[in-house]
């Protein structure tokens, strides 16, 4: 059985160490996993329940939503700013949460990971991101996590993608993903 995630990576920056964490996900997904890399967070307007009315959903928003309702599960690739998550990964949950109870989200397995330039990865924002998504009625993986410290020394030179440790803790969270989604979809 082959499965299909989303990567929502909350960094907008071209060079951003996340981004590069999201595309060795693609990469070196596991056979039967495939992970499309989203584009375009930096365009969905800020969530306002006035704009979550049918015939006024913003365009980049029901582009979020189409996207989102066309996979298996979900993998965020966090930064941490400030102590917590991201202000457009959390505005994405929030568009993908809606309507209510049946939103995009609602009990499809997600796994967050990320890293930080802290010696902690980043764990914070990604503990932030797990609980938002689960009071949003995700199925959150609590045991699939992978947080990498010191990410401006340790990708200085090295993309995450020829990183031997970090690729085995990809295939670690995708594995677990992709059995989650397995599991739901039976």
């Amino acid at each position: 059985m082959s499965v299909r995630f989303l990567a929502l990576v909350g960094s907008l920056r071209a060079g951003s160490h996340n981004r590069q964490l999201a595309e060795a996900a693609v990469k070196n997904a596991p056979e039967g996993v495939e992970i499309e890399l989203y584009e375009g967070l930096a365009d969905v307007p800020f969530y306002n329940e006035d704009l979550d009315a049918e015939g006024s959903v913003p365009e980049a928003a029901l582009r979020l939503r189409a996207a989102a309702g066309a996979v298996d599960g979900f993998l965020l690739v966090s930064p941490e700013y400030n102590g917590t998550m991201p202000a457009v990964l959390k505005n994405a949950i929030d568009w993908l949460s809606r309507p209510y109870g049946t939103g995009a989200l609602q009990g499809r397995p997600v796994a967050v990971i990320g890293t930080a330039f802290g010696q902690y990865g980043g764990v914070w924002a990604q503990d932030e991101a797990r609980k938002a998504l689960g009071i949003a009625g995700a199925d959150v993986l609590t045991d699939a996590k992978l947080s990498i410290p010191g990410s401006l020394t340790r990708f200085a030179e090295l993309h995450p993608v020829d990183d031997d440790e970090v690729v085995d803790g990809l295939n670690t969270v995708l594995g677990r993903l992709a059995m989650q989604a397995g599991a739901v979809a039976a």
